[in-house]
């Protein structure tokens, strides 16, 4: 009896000492949970967080004016095609080049692949080629330029090619930001424990020429001159 009596008072402080113990280890993990938390932020998980999101937005800006752009193609060519029946291999051009855009799936994921960003900027590219040799036919044709539904498709073209060079310009500030962080010290060692990689970025043979939109002329020549 008295063997059991002492393990029975052994055992009740052991349970004592635990329970007493209990608020230390809360305490400690919450300072670990707390320290890890400023670590975190002092690395630039945050910032690289809030920089995320601000591709992913600018992104789909680009898409969606892209987009507003090729949805405007089609009655475009149709009422050029009006006018200019005989100008086929321009108008095919920029019918095929559409269609080789809206070939290419386009994801959030595709501004974090290199290739697939580069896929879809050429095939942009080639659209917007054809379209400026549209517009330069267009200007043989006087009644085609003073068609209303014609000038207020260019009207709406000409607004879209802004939007887009805007779009693309805060796509490409956005993604510079994210890639300095993500590439700068100490955050690239967060960027690297948490698997974060810079983003490729549009390229331009011309950087300047990413500030302007191209030129949508429609306007009437001065009397006597000829297109």
């Amino acid at each position: 009896m008295r063997r059991i009596a002492q393990g029975t008072d052994i055992g009740h402080r052991q349970g004592i000492g635990r329970g007493a113990d209990a608020p230390i280890v809360r305490g400690i993990a919450r300072a670990t949970a707390l320290l890890a938390v400023l670590l975190l932020a002092g690395c630039g998980y945050n910032t690289m967080q809030a920089q995320d999101e601000q591709v992913k937005a600018a992104w789909s800006e680009v898409i969606n004016q892209y987009q507003r752009r090729a949805d405007l193609i089609p009655n475009l060519v149709n009422t050029v095609k009006g006018y200019a029946a005989q100008e086929q291999e321009v108008l095919l051009g920029v019918t095929e080049a559409r269609a080789k855009v809206g070939s290419i799936q386009v994801t959030p994921e595709t501004a974090n692949d290199p290739q697939a960003l580069a896929r879809f900027q050429a095939a942009q590219g080639q659209l917007t080629g054809a379209l400026s040799r549209l517009l330069v036919v267009s200007e043989r044709y006087p009644d085609l330029k003073s068609n209303q539904n014609f000038r207020d498709l260019q009207a709406q073209l000409e607004g879209t090619e802004n939007r887009i060079t805007v779009a693309r310009n805060r796509y490409i500030q956005a993604v510079e930001s994210y890639n300095v962080t993500v590439r700068s010290f100490p955050s690239n060692l967060t960027a690297m424990a948490l698997g974060y990689k810079p983003k490729p970025n549009f390229t331009v043979e011309n950087e300047a020429a990413i500030s302007k939109p191209p030129t949508v002329d429609f306007g009437t020549h001065p009397s006597g001159s000829t297109p």
